[in-house]
Formats: C-alpha cells, structure tokens, sequence
C-alpha cells in the first residue's frame, strides 16, 4: 500500500515553499527577491523529482540521467540569461 502521509508531507513542503516564494515577491526588493524565489523553485524541484518522479528509489544510473537532465536544463538557463544581459 502506497504511503499517502509523505505525499502529503510533500505537498504541504510545495505549498509552504510556494508561500514563500510569493511573501519574497511582496517584501523584497532586487536581486534579493530574485534569489529567494530561485531557491524556493529549486526546492519545489528537488522535491518534485526526488520524490513524485520516484528517483528515491530508482538504480543508479536512472539518477546520473535525471541528474544530468537538470544541470543540462540550468546550462541552458545559464545560456540564455547571459545572451539576454550582455545585449
């Protein structure tokens, strides 16, 4: 039987980070709102992959490709947010 109560731990740690990322938007200004939202959405990622797309208990191998995905997927970001700031 599956265990409902992570999940739903899972889901309440979404929504708080989720309330957090919208408190930064209101209360902060500049670079320091832009960073405490990033964060909050790595997190709200981490958590997403780790534990909904199952690679808590996937073989090795599942993990190195899911990891690799997302530092592909942040060099892509990279890319993109240096062609846009140096134009």
């Amino acid at each position: 039987m599956t265990d409902y109560r992570l999940y739903l731990l899972t889901w309440l740690a979404l929504l708080a980070l989720l309330a957090c990322a919208v408190a930064a938007t209101h209360w902060l200004a500049g670079w320091l709102a832009w960073t405490t939202v990033a964060l909050c959405a790595l997190a709200m990622a981490s958590l997403v992959i780790i534990l909904f797309m199952g690679l808590r208990h996937a073989n090795a191998l599942l993990r190195v490709f899911g990891v690799g995905g997302v530092l592909w997927l942040g060099f892509l970001v990279v890319l993109t947010l240096a062609d846009y700031l140096t134009r």
